[in-house]
C-alpha cells in the first residue's frame, strides 16, 4: 500500500495547532505526546485497547509507554519524518474517545459512576 506524500509541519505550526485544537498534547523531540492518567491497571488496559483499535483502524500507529496508572501516547509520521495531518487527526480521535463522558451529554447513556472508586478508571483532566 503506497501512501501519498504528506505535508510536514514546522515546530511553530505544530505548537499553534496543538494550542488551538489539542491543548493537553505537547510537542517534544519530534513527537506530539499525551499522557492519560488512569485509576489503575484496568483503566490503563482500557486506554491501551482503545488507542490500539483507533490506530489500527486509521493504519497509523503510535508509540505507547504503559504503566500501572498511565499511558503515554506519542505520534509521528515516520515515513514523512515529521508531524502531519495524520498525527493531528489520530490524536483528536484518541482524545475524543478516551475522554468521552456520555453522562455529561444529557442522553440515555449514564456514563461510568465517578463517585465510586470501584468503577472509576480514567482520571479526566477536563
Amino acid at each position: 500500500m503506497e501512501r501519498r506524500a504528506q505535508k510536514t509541519y514546522s515546530e511553530a505550526e505544530i505548537l499553534e495547532r496543538l494550542a488551538r485544537d489539542l491543548p493537553k498534547w505537547t510537542f517534544e523531540d519530534g513527537w506530539i505526546r499525551r499522557k492519560y492518567k488512569t485509576e489503575g491497571w484496568k483503566g490503563t488496559l482500557m486506554v491501551v485497547n482503545t488507542v490500539g483499535h483507533l490506530a489500527e483502524a486509521a493504519w497509523h500507529h503510535p508509540d505507547l509507554t504503559v504503566s500501572y496508572a498511565f499511558v503515554n501516547v506519542k505520534l509521528q509520521s515516520h515515513d514523512a519524518k515529521g508531524i502531519t495531518d495524520r498525527d493531528f487527526e489520530l490524536a483528536a480521535k484518541i482524545e475524543a474517545v478516551v475522554h468521552w463522558q456520555p453522562g455529561k451529554e444529557g442522553g440515555a447513556l449514564e456514563g461510568t459512576p465517578a463517585d465510586d472508586q470501584r468503577f472509576r478508571y480514567i482520571k479526566y483532566d477536563y
